[in-house]
């Protein structure tokens, strides 16, 4: 029990993780909490921070004594010669590498990983042409605000020659190439102040809103030797803080809300970031404020909940009756496509903004007021400003009309949702509805799923989103840049190791990553993957068939068949030691899902691959371009 206790006041053990521990030495649930709470209060009640400390070894030791420091549990990367200096500190250094064999993988590893424990990630790529291969997934950790430190080797174009092999191209400097996917970026030329640096990296990363950052090192700072730095811990420049909204803000906002007859909560991932969830849900139950979902890449209120009616739209019938108050809580504005057709927000309604993200505020539709403070300190002044200005003998009859209306409009979106899935059952190929709902019900009760399918969005609405321990849970994306969801998975994992992580993948997602199935193999990091195949790009197919031109007319769509040959994607995982197995039903799906959860549950990776029909416009096509060089040369003679 003793070294249980000290490695949970290490942070190397969950409050979860000790409960099912100390279960297992036969201690009630009861006993366990208790202890648990003990310990929570022992560990607030010290405030002696731990000292920094003075370190002599080469600019690669410091840089990863300072990564380890700041409470780093990986160092996620693909090796390069020229970052020796950190790979050779590496070594009992007490910080796992966990390899990827591209850039992109090994970003998207990282971003994954933060996702699932809102910790900072430590990354490393390989000097400039590393740095130009990560730029797909390093889109989608800027665009979710990641925060991501992004290390690099660096061969200095200005010490001699500027056309060396492997560094800048002449006249330009590494950090220009991600320079617009990341918060801010820094080249460090000098051993001495690697730690400083690699410091600030971690603090820019962190600090609302997060984000992605980049530290270029010479290889001459990582190599050289008997440096001596300081080395600061996490405690004395990582600040965690919750900053309380204006007073003023937070009266006006509460004086509209008791105004407005047809308020509207519109939620963003600043709500999950700020551990928000629970006290939104309990705010609009209170105030009977239907809720909808905006941009983002987790379920910030749980989906089935009676008051939650879905993504926001300007055409569902509660937006048609006329919102008079937005609540913006954590939410990006209005407004992600080119150049829409008709309004996005809104336009008569007040609205007001909650979040720290001042950048997503405002950008495209006006803003009446702002609440730049921490959400989850926002919702319980507003609570209060609330509780302060309406009769305790009216609290439980306030907005009860509007309650009700928005409680049987999601009831009924969800009985249609769920006739419609039920009507595609039983088809052959299986219907992707089908093969959700399948998995809702298999998978564990507190899953994981890490989700990169852009065709199947609906289709995961089988499942039934929440945020607890002990309720199935989403993790996603919204940059669309492909190359993330098997790496994520990866990732999620690692920063989850109690709880079960499945990857629900298209197969087309699935081949701009697939060597993430030997990282998991190689790292014993036990996802289950479910590869969705249906030998198409079918959003892309989507897509093409709108613009109504000739692919939509003759059915003939390009490069979007993804048939001769067939990708066998069994082989493709076991050919880097992954096993797994193809099912074609509904029964042997639940069965593979069922064997995978033995094998992911014993330690290894597992993979299914489900046979699904297409669906949509132009589904029955199966044209390609019919081009084989092959022919060519045998007409050639």
């Amino acid at each position: 029990m003793q070294q249980l206790i000290q490695r949970f006041l290490n942070k190397e053990l969950t409050r979860r993780g000790l409960s099912r521990k100390l279960a297992g030495l036969g201690l009630s649930a009861a006993a366990a909490q208790s202890l648990i709470e003990s310990l929570d209060a022992t560990e607030s009640a010290s405030l002696a921070l731990p000292p920094s400390k003075r370190s002599t070894g080469s600019g690669g030791k410091l840089v990863m004594e300072q990564a380890k420091a700041a409470g780093s549990e990986y160092l996620f990367t693909n090796p390069g010669s020229f970052e020796v200096g950190l790979f050779d500190a590496q070594i009992g250094s007490g910080v796992p590498l966990i390899m990827g064999l591209h850039e992109g993988i090994v970003v998207a590893m990282a971003d994954g990983y933060h996702r699932a424990s809102l910790k900072p990630a430590f990354v490393n790529v390989h000097v400039i042409a590393g740095t130009a291969q990560m730029g797909g997934q390093l889109y989608n950790a800027s665009r979710d605000g990641a925060a991501l430190v992004v290390t690099a080797g660096m061969l200095d174009n200005e010490l001699w020659s500027d056309e060396g092999i492997l560094a800048p191209r002449p006249g330009y400097d590494q950090k220009d190439v991600p320079r617009q996917f990341t918060k801010f970026c820094w080249e460090a030329r000098n051993a001495q102040s690697l730690t400083m640096m690699l410091r600030r990296a971690y603090k820019v990363a962190t600090t609302p809103p997060g984000g992605p950052v980049y530290l270029a090192m010479t290889n001459g700072a990582l190599e050289t030797k008997d440096v001596t730095s300081e080395i600061v811990p996490a405690e004395r420049f990582l600040m965690s803080a919750r900053p309380r909204p204006e007073a003023a803000a937070v009266e006006k906002t509460a004086d509209w809300l008791l105004q407005a007859k047809w308020p509207l909560i519109v939620v963003g991932d600043e709500v999950w970031k700020s551990g928000a969830q629970a006290d939104l849900v309990s705010f609009a139950d209170k105030y009977n404020v239907p809720v909808t979902s905006g941009t983002g890449g987790y379920f910030n209120f749980p989906a089935r909940h009676p008051l939650h009616l879905g993504r926001f739209s300007m055409r569902s019938d509660y937006a048609q009756g006329g919102v008079d108050l937005a609540l913006m809580v954590g939410a990006r504005d209005f407004g992600i496509w080119r150049l829409p057709t008709g309004p996005e927000a809104p336009l008569d309604a007040r609205i007001v903004r909650i979040g720290l993200n001042a950048g997503n505020m405002g950008r495209n539709y006006p803003t009446d007021l702002a609440l730049l403070a921490d959400v989850k300190a926002s919702l319980a002044d507003l609570d209060a400003a609330l509780e302060g200005r309406i009769p305790q003998q009216r609290l439980s009859a306030f907005g009860r009309d509007r309650g009700d209306q928005a409680r049987g409009l999601s009831a009924q979106m969800w009985n249609d949702f769920d006739s419609r899935v039920r009507g595609n059952f039983g088809l052959s190929p299986m219907h992707p509805d089908e093969m959700t709902y399948v998995m809702a019900k298999t998978v564990d009760r507190n899953a994981v799923v890490v989700g990169e399918v852009h065709s199947g969005y609906n289709q995961h609405n089988n499942f039934h989103w929440g945020y607890g321990d002990d309720e199935q849970v989403w993790i996603g994306y919204t940059g669309n840049s492909l190359g993330w969801g098997l790496g994520a998975a990866t990732g999620a994992k690692l920063a989850l190791p109690d709880r079960q992580v499945v990857c629900s993948i298209g197969d087309g997602a699935v081949m701009y990553q697939s060597s993430a199935f030997w990282s998991q193999a190689r790292y014993g990091v036990p996802v289950l993957t479910v590869v969705w195949n249906n030998l198409n790009y079918q959003t892309v197919r989507g897509g093409f068939h709108r613009y109504g031109g000739t692919m939509a007319a003759t059915g003939k769509y390009t490069g979007m068949y993804l048939g001769d040959p067939d990708i066998d994607f069994v082989q493709l995982a076991a050919s880097q030691g992954v096993k797994g197995e193809r099912a074609t039903t509904p029964a042997e799906l639940a069965a593979a899902l069922k064997r995978g959860m033995e094998v992911c549950g014993a330690g290894e990776p597992y993979m299914v691959e489900a046979m699904i029909r297409r669906v949509g416009p132009g589904a029955d096509s199966t044209w390609h371009e019919g081009f084989k060089l092959s022919e060519r040369m045998k007409a050639m003679g």
